[in-house]
């Protein structure tokens, strides 16, 4: 059994073509944060026959399930990551969309002390710093 058809079982999913086909999508682009239409171009220039609505279905599953990550970073425009298990933060470069991941401990702590100078434990929080490049 591929690797594809026990993470989908394992999250519940049952096992179809388009699911395969764009858990293989993502996971052949790890570190991108990809549209549904990015996701549905791959398909469509790989000869895959698989509609854009198939596209949004699967992907809304996959979030629902676990396996994806989410992100509205500019306007509304949803963007899909493979969940791997780890925290992150994001920045995304105003001038081309460019999505950058990065880790902060420093940022880290300083988010659970000031949660915690207000008498609340932080449980989760999303960071996305948006940035432009130095001229």
């Amino acid at each position: 059994m591929s690797d594809q058809n026990m993470e989908l079982r394992k999250a519940g999913l049952k096992v179809t073509l388009p699911r395969i086909k764009i858990l293989s999508i993502l996971e052949s682009n790890p570190d991108a944060h990809l549209s549904a239409e990015d996701v549905y171009k791959s398909l469509i220039d790989a000869g895959e026959d698989v509609g854009l609505a198939t596209v949004y279905r699967v992907l809304t599953q996959f979030e629902s399930a676990g396996l994806v990550t989410r992100h509205n970073f500019d306007g509304g425009h949803s963007v899909f990551e493979l969940d791997r298990g780890d925290h992150h933060d994001h920045m995304v470069d105003v001038e081309d969309g460019t999505v950058i991941e990065f880790t902060s401990e420093e940022i880290e702590k300083l988010q659970h002390q000031i949660a915690a100078d207000r008498g609340f434990d932080l449980v989760e929080h999303s960071l996305v710093l948006y940035v432009r490049k130095k001229k």
